[in-house]
């Protein structure tokens, strides 16, 4: 109404925030930020890096890989095991030699006949080049125009680790096996062979 007073209203204090409406985002930030620094390397412990290395009996042989009907070497599949017996990777380097077998003598090695063969497991492209995940082993192909179908071998490798054997957690790791032929083309005057190489 005209001639009345205006009444001022007191305007109202601005509603306070509450500090526990940040506490899920903070939760969620902090989270995020624990997942980005996360990306350490882990270590692997002992008991998983190998111990112990095998020469595949059943797949080791001498192979004709070009397809000329001729032996072009020796295709070695090597196993690195753990201290539980299953196959894992190693970093090092695989060191081959082959000799002829001496069958009745107690030391089954007679003369080198090939190598040695150094394969290096140092590099991802080495293991990449090298590694079978259908065998879980390792390939080589050791090449030499001396070897041949019709004879007995024994094939010895040595594994070394990265750095060497006396370096700390270093290693040194040794087979071999004895390569014997196919009975179709093994040499007389060495018996009966067989297609899959043994152990001495």
């Amino acid at each position: 109404m005209r001639g009345m007073p205006h009444r001022l209203r007191t305007p109202k204090p601005p509603a306070r925030s509450s500090p526990l409406r940040f506490l899920p985002g903070l939760v969620l930030l902090s989270a995020l930020l624990a997942g980005c620094g996360g990306g350490g390397r882990i270590s692997r412990p002992e008991e998983f890096g190998p111990t112990t290395l095998r020469i595949h009996p059943t797949f080791t042989r001498v192979k004709d890989w070009s397809g000329d009907k001729k032996a072009d070497g020796v295709e070695a599949v090597v196993e690195l095991l753990d201290s539980f017996g299953e196959p894992t990777r190693g970093n090092g380097t695989v060191v081959f030699e082959l000799y002829y077998y001496r069958k009745y003598d107690p030391n089954v090695l007679g003369n080198r006949t090939a190598g040695p063969w150094r394969g290096p497991l140092l590099t991802r492209e080495d293991q990449d080049g090298h590694w079978s995940p259908a065998l879980r082993a390792y390939t080589f192909q050791l090449a030499g125009d001396k070897i041949g179908e019709g004879q007995e071998y024994v094939l010895t490798a040595s594994f070394e680790t990265a750095g060497g054997a006396d370096r700390p957690g270093g290693g040194r790791l040794y087979d071999k096996l004895i390569l014997e032929p196919p009975p179709n083309k093994a040499v007389e005057d060495r018996g009966v062979g067989r297609a899959k190489g043994r152990r001495s």
